[in-house]
């Protein structure tokens, strides 16, 4: 599967849903987790089986302009508002970091004016923050089309997985025509994601 993602947490209060958070993500391939102005010790989560410590690469950063992600990794925040992008008509980016808000509060206006993309999960309220991380992490893994597709009524055949289509090589190099490889400043340049 092409790209990776991350998912991270703003102002944490509640350290065992984090772990919650962290061991789903361990186990549908995050490729990093993240906090954000928030107090979280992995080393003494209760509630991470799996050791996402020992497994995943974990980055804690003291504010919003601290922040660092990879060069054309997006920034998806999960966050009820009125212009979010309802989760099932969300087009997930190759390359994306997603964070949710703490379980008693929202995403701060300034992380939200530097997301690329705010999404939410249709529900009649708010869930809790591990669920509605494994949620979003289940739609990107489903939306991949790495599996076949649904039979038209339930115990009927599994559309087989198409075969992937071989184009020609793209190369893509900055307008002097090098490659660059430099980090994306969240606090100061927004997030810079591109989707694929």
């Amino acid at each position: 599967m092409r790209g990776y993602f991350g998912i991270g947490v703003e102002g944490l209060s509640k350290p065992m849903n984090a772990g919650n958070l962290y061991r789903s993500a361990h186990a549908f391939g995050a490729s990093f987790v993240f906090t954000v102005a928030s107090s979280y010790d992995p080393d003494i989560r209760k509630s991470d089986t799996s050791d996402v410590a020992g497994q995943v690469p974990f980055y804690s950063f003291e504010t919003l302009q601290s922040m660092r992600l990879p060069e054309g990794c997006a920034l998806v925040g999960v966050e009820i508002t009125d212009d979010a992008i309802v989760l099932p008509s969300f087009r997930h980016p190759r390359c994306a970091a997603y964070i949710l808000g703490m379980e008693r509060g929202s995403l701060s206006p300034d992380l939200v004016k530097n997301c690329d993309h705010v999404i939410k999960i249709p529900t009649l309220f708010s869930l809790n923050l591990a669920t509605a991380g494994a949620i979003v992490m289940y739609d990107r893994l489903i939306s991949v089309q790495q599996f076949g597709g649904r039979p038209i009524v339930p115990g009927g055949p599994i559309e087989s997985i198409p075969l992937h289509k071989f184009g020609e090589p793209v190369i893509r190099r900055n307008r002097l025509g090098h490659k660059t490889a430099s980090s994306t400043t969240i606090g100061s340049a927004g997030g810079g994601g591109q989707e694929a």
